[in-house]
C-alpha cells in the first residue's frame, strides 16, 4: 500500500510527523510526503522538518504566497501530476489550510481515496477560509480522524455516513509529548521570569490596524506588569510597520522574530498566561495546563473552553485586559486530560489505514 500525505503549512508538520512515524511501523506500506510549499521560508518550514524529525519531502510544488485564490489553484495544477506520477492508493490531508483543501479535491475527483486529519471541527464562522476549507475537505473524504466528540456530532449533523468517521485523538498532542522534554526557552528569555506570551496571525486581526494599534497600547501597558513575550508572524510584522510600531520603545515588551517549534513549545510552557487567535495554540495550552485568552469571537475547538484552558475573549480590548488581570493572579492550576489527548493518535489512525477501519 502507497500511502501519500500532503502538508503545506507550520500546523501540519506537527500533525503530520507523528503518523509518518506510526506509519513507518508497518512494512506493508510505502509513504511518500509532498510539502506544497504553502510556508516557504526557513524560519516557517525547514526548521520545523529538522526538529521534528520529519524526512525530506519528496516532492516540494514551492507554491509560495499568494492570494487564497490563487493559492489554492496553483496546488491543485502543480499537485495533479504528482498524484498522475505516483499513483498512491491514499491521500492523506491534514488541518484546514488551503493546501489541505487543494490537494483533497484533485485527488477525489482522480477517484483516489482522501483521509483528513483533524476531521469535523467547526467555528460557524464561514468568513474564516478555513471554515471553508474543513467543511469541503471533509466532504470529499472517504476517511474522517477525528480529534472530539464534537467533531463527530459536526460530521454527523452534516450528513456524513458515521462509518468513515474516527475519534482517535489529537495528533498535534503527540508531537507535544514526545518533544517537550527537549523545548528550550530561546536565550533572550530566563527560565525563572514571569511573562505573557503573545501570538497574533488572523488577518481579520492583523489586517486591522486601528484595532491592532489599541493591541499594542494595551500590550504596552501590560508590560510594565509582566513581560510581553511576542513572537511576530511574518503579516503581523508588516502590519506593525504600518503602524509605525515595528520597534516599540519599551523594554519589557519583546517582539520576537518567528520561533522554531521547541523554542516556542518552552514559551507556552512557561508562560503565565498566552494571548492569542491561533487554533492550535488553544488545543496546547490546554494540555499544558496554561491560560489562553484568544481574541476571536468564536473557536473550531470547543472543547478548549469546556475542558480546557482556553477562553474567548473576542476582539473586545478592555475585556482582554479584565481576563488578562484575573490569569495574571490566580495560581496555575494542574491541566485535566482531555480524552484520547494522550500522545497515540498517531498510532490508532496508522492502524486502521494499515489494517482497515
Amino acid at each position: 500500500m502507497h500511502i501519500l500525505h500532503v502538508v503545506g503549512a507550520r500546523p501540519n508538520f506537527m500533525k503530520a510527523a507523528p503518523l509518518l512515524r506510526a506509519l513507518g511501523q508497518f512494512p506493508q506500506l510505502r509513504q511518500t510526503l509532498v510539502h506544497t510549499g504553502q510556508h516557504y521560508d526557513a524560519a516557517m518550514s525547514e526548521v520545523f522538518f529538522r526538529q521534528l524529525e520529519m524526512p525530506e519531502p519528496n516532492v516540494n510544488l514551492a507554491v509560495g504566497s499568494a492570494s487564497q485564490a490563487l493559492q489554492t489553484a496553483e496546488v491543485m495544477l502543480r499537485f495533479e501530476p504528482v498524484l498522475l506520477e505516483f499513483k498512491p492508493d491514499w491521500v492523506v490531508v491534514y488541518g484546514d489550510v488551503n493546501s489541505t483543501l487543494a490537494a483533497a479535491l484533485v485527488a477525489s475527483k482522480l477517484a483516489i481515496p482522501v483521509a483528513h486529519v483533524e476531521a469535523g471541527l467547526r467555528s460557524r464562522d464561514r468568513t474564516m477560509p478555513e471554515e471553508i476549507n474543513r467543511v469541503l475537505t471533509d466532504q470529499v473524504s472517504d476517511l474522517l480522524f477525528t480529534p472530539s466528540a464534537d467533531a463527530d456530532d459536526n460530521l454527523r449533523q452534516e450528513g456524513i455516513d458515521t462509518t468513515r468517521i474516527h475519534r482517535v485523538g489529537n495528533v498535534m498532542i503527540d508531537t507535544l509529548v514526545r518533544l517537550l522534554p527537549h523545548a528550550t526557552l530561546p536565550r533572550e528569555i530566563a527560565g525563572s521570569e514571569r511573562f505573557v506570551l503573545v501570538t497574533l496571525h488572523r488577518p481579520g486581526n492583523v489586517d486591522d490596524l486601528p484595532w491592532l494599534r489599541e493591541m499594542l497600547a494595551a500590550l504596552i501597558e501590560v508590560s510594565r506588569t509582566a513581560p510581553v513575550v511576542f513572537p511576530v508572524h511574518p503579516r503581523t510584522a508588516k502590519s506593525l510597520a504600518q503602524n509605525n510600531a515595528a520597534h516599540p520603545q519599551t523594554q519589557n515588551l519583546r517582539l520576537l522574530p518567528p520561533l522554531p517549534y521547541l523554542e516556542f513549545l518552552a514559551l507556552q510552557q512557561h508562560a503565565q498566561v498566552v494571548i492569542t487567535d491561533s487554533g492550535g495554540i488553544q488545543e496546547e495550552t490546554s494540555y499544558l495546563g496554561v491560560p489562553c485568552l484568544t481574541v476571536r469571537e468564536n473557536t473550531e475547538r470547543p472543547i478548549t473552553l469546556t475542558e480546557g484552558t482556553n477562553t474567548l475573549v473576542g476582539r473586545d480590548i478592555r475585556r482582554l485586559r479584565h481576563e488578562l488581570e484575573r490569569a495574571l493572579a490566580a495560581p496555575r492550576q494542574n491541566p485535566r486530560p482531555i480524552p484520547l489527548w494522550d500522545g497515540h493518535a498517531a498510532d490508532r489512525i496508522a492502524r486502521i489505514l494499515a489494517e482497515g477501519p
